[in-house]
């Protein structure tokens, strides 16, 4: 019966011992940082996101998710708190987004600053403050993905019309027309071929005529110069005599134009002076 007792005294001692162990290890291996709680409104898929998953800021770990809860003001709103480090500087412009840890599917919560706001975000148990959370690389893939899927299936509707049969045969036309105009080609340069042949030929004559053309012009210039020195002493005087007698002539249809009568009785005599045979004094003079 003693023996009994010992047994049952060392078993709870070795029971007491091993409870008083875990929660020695337990307290302390505890956080003692007192950390900061903010608030992640999405309505983003979060697809492999867990309480107590990691929060980091640029890759380095500054806490842990809490809780992952339904927006009970705001129907398919999704509500993540987390509680970070002090020392991280959220500020106006810090998002989150998710991350994945290599092939495993396991999410966490990547934030990151684009530096546009850098006035810090207070928070605290009373007033919880809000981050935004913004699509991650898996989202953005599957929003470029579908739209993707969405040009490829407007694309092929566009090929099935273009391939219609009444399409098919409005090109084979064309292909048609082609393959004709294509052969009628191949037959122009047999037909230019004697004009081809003729080229030289011409091209020489051709130089012949400017050789001549050019002998004409030289012996033109020469006929040009042998006349201009023996002809225009004599051209000149009879432009002197011509002068004249135009000049003649001018006063001759003036004394017709003043006197009409001297054609059929001549030229009247000039008038007698004082002191000639005929003259009269005027009565001016009496």
């Amino acid at each position: 019966m003693e023996n009994k007792s010992h047994a049952l005294i060392a078993g709870l001692f070795t029971i007491l011992l091993a409870a008083a162990a875990v929660w020695m290890g337990i307290w302390l291996n505890r956080d003692r940082v007192q950390r900061v709680p903010y608030e992640i409104a999405t309505r983003l898929s979060i697809p492999g996101l867990n309480p107590q998953a990691a929060v980091r800021y640029r890759g380095l770990d500054v806490g842990k998710v809490d809780k992952i809860a339904f927006d009970p003001k705001s129907p398919g709103q999704i509500l993540i708190s987390i509680s970070i480090n002090p020392d991280t500087p959220i500020t106006q412009s810090t998002y989150a987004a998710l991350g994945y840890q290599g092939v495993t599917g396991i999410a966490y919560v990547q934030f990151d600053d684009d530096g546009s706001k850098p006035e810090l975000v207070p928070s605290s148990k009373d007033n919880i403050a809000r981050i935004e959370m913004r699509p991650s690389v898996f989202d953005n893939l599957q929003t470029g993905g579908q739209a993707l899927l969405e040009q490829t299936r407007v694309l092929a509707d566009r090929l099935n019309a273009l391939l219609d049969e009444p399409n098919r045969k409005v090109m084979l036309a064309a292909f048609h027309d082609v393959s004709q105009a294509a052969k009628k080609l191949e037959t122009i340069p047999k037909q230019l071929e004697p004009t081809m042949t003729q080229l030289p030929a011409f091209a020489s004559e051709a130089r012949q005529a400017m050789a001549s053309i050019n002998a004409l012009s030289k012996e033109i210039g020469e006929l040009s110069h042998n006349v201009n020195a023996d002809t225009m002493p004599k051209i000149n005087r009879l432009s002197s005599e011509l002068r004249s007698t135009a000049h003649q002539l001018e006063r001759t249809v003036e004394q017709i134009n003043r006197q009409p009568q001297s054609l059929l009785f001549g030229s009247p005599g000039a008038t007698p002076g004082p002191g000639e045979t005929g003259f009269a004094a005027s009565e001016g003079t009496k």
